[in-house]
């Protein structure tokens, strides 16, 4: 039984490694091209990292696209997040393409 889990393992770690390649192919017109709007209208940096929970509450860090400025108040302190915002940032959103690196 053992034999069976292992080699069940590795079958699963193949596709999930060829159907990520794949998808990586496929997706990278869209990254690239969202990367250059979010460079050119909020500059750089193009992402930035978030820490979530995973699998039995490990956390991971993901990337996502920017979708808000750094803009302070004459305090120093960010402005709040409906004011920080863009136009570009609300439609990755809406459409989650924020999501995709």
């Amino acid at each position: 039984m053992l034999i069976r889990e292992r080699r069940d393992l590795v079958v699963k770690r193949t596709l999930d490694v060829i159907l990520s390649a794949l998808a990586l192919l496929v997706l990278s017109p869209v990254l690239l091209v969202v990367s250059i709007l979010v460079w050119l209208g909020m500059g750089r940096p193009i992402l930035f990292r978030q820490e979530r929970l995973g699998y039995r509450g490990v956390p991971f860090i993901a990337l996502k696209f920017r979708t808000m400025t750094d803009e302070r108040n004459a305090q120093g302190q960010l402005l709040p997040d409906g004011q920080r915002i863009t136009r570009l940032g609300a439609f990755l959103r809406r459409s989650s393409l924020d999501e995709l690196p």
